[in-house]
């Protein structure tokens, strides 16, 4: 192999981590503190109908963006939520809400979000929209996505910002929560919020 293809690799794996840890950090200043982007109500579908995230006014939220297809993140994101609601007392988990904005609306349809959804926890709901409405909401939340170069077009996998959005209960959102956050961590965070 030669010096430059090698030096071309190189470059290749360095850019591909690069951009591949932008959607796994949330965007930041350069003091290090969270940019806090808009956010705000949106409406999307659930197989019971429309759903806002105003609906859920009065309750701790927690949204991600992810898709039922996504091999590793995703299925870790949403059973570190639904492990975090399940310690939550009876009183507690009626103040918290789940959702999962899928991005990838070609192949998640709205069975597939709902069968998908409960596995992890019946209070995290599965929502899809047109492409051009998850993608207005997703430019408020700061949220990136995209299909994965090198796969094919029926088994394409999606590379997309894998933090959890912790909203409090006007809908503001106060904490982001890395994909594999721990537990533990998570339930403290939920019951702050809970309890403001």
């Amino acid at each position: 192999m030669s010096k430059a293809l090698i030096f071309l690799s190189i470059m290749a794996l360095v850019l591909g981590l690069v951009i591949g840890n932008s959607f796994f950090k949330p965007p930041q200043k350069k003091s290090g503190e969270y940019i806090d982007p808009p956010g705000g109500d949106f409406t999307l579908q659930s197989i019971n109908g429309d759903v806002s995230l105003s609906d859920f006014a009065g309750k701790v939220t927690l949204i991600y963006f992810g898709y039922t297809f996504c091999p590793d993140v995703c299925p870790t994101s949403l059973s570190r939520v639904g492990a975090a609601f399940k310690k939550l007392d009876i009183e507690e988990l009626k103040s918290v809400q789940g959702i999962l904005v899928s991005v990838d609306p070609e192949r998640d349809t709205l069975q597939k979000l709902a069968d998908y959804t409960k596995f992890f926890h019946p209070q995290i709901v599965g929502i899809t929209g047109t492409k051009e409405t998850i993608d207005e909401i997703a430019k408020r939340y700061d949220v990136k996505y995209r299909k994965a170069e090198g796969t094919t077009e029926a088994s394409y996998l999606v590379d997309h910002t894998a933090y959890i959005f912790v909203l409090d209960k006007k809908g503001k959102i106060r904490e982001y929560l890395p994909h594999a956050v721990e537990v533990g961590r998570a339930v403290k965070v939920i019951r702050k919020l809970i309890n403001e």
